[in-house]
């Protein structure tokens, strides 16, 4: 089993650090699904469609959530203003549904 921390952002790197998360692996991006095994861990704030992929490989995906204001949207966030925003860890576990239209 490895731990993947999926983030461009280097203050969410150093947030990780903070709180004194281990990770086995960091990627700045997700490129190739293959790379990852049934049991491995993936850590970020990744797209619901590729969360979907992750869990149906069996991957245990951890996403990044923040309490993010408008202001602070589409700029590069530190430690302490992901801090503010209440930055935490949370277990998703997505299964992809047969389209329906409406």
């Amino acid at each position: 089993m490895t731990t993947y921390f999926i983030t461009r952002h280097s203050g969410a790197l150093q947030w990780a650090a903070q709180q004194g998360l281990s990770y086995d692996v960091h990627c700045e991006h997700l490129d190739d699904l293959e790379q990852f095994h049934a049991g491995d861990v993936v850590i970020g704030t990744l797209p619901i469609n590729i969360v979907a992929a992750l869990n149906q490989k069996n991957v245990r995906y951890i996403h990044l959530s923040l309490d993010l204001p408008p202001h602070l949207r589409g700029i590069e966030l530190n430690a302490e203003q992901l801090r503010q925003c209440k930055a935490t860890l949370e277990e998703f576990q997505v299964t992809r549904l047969p389209y329906l239209s409406v």
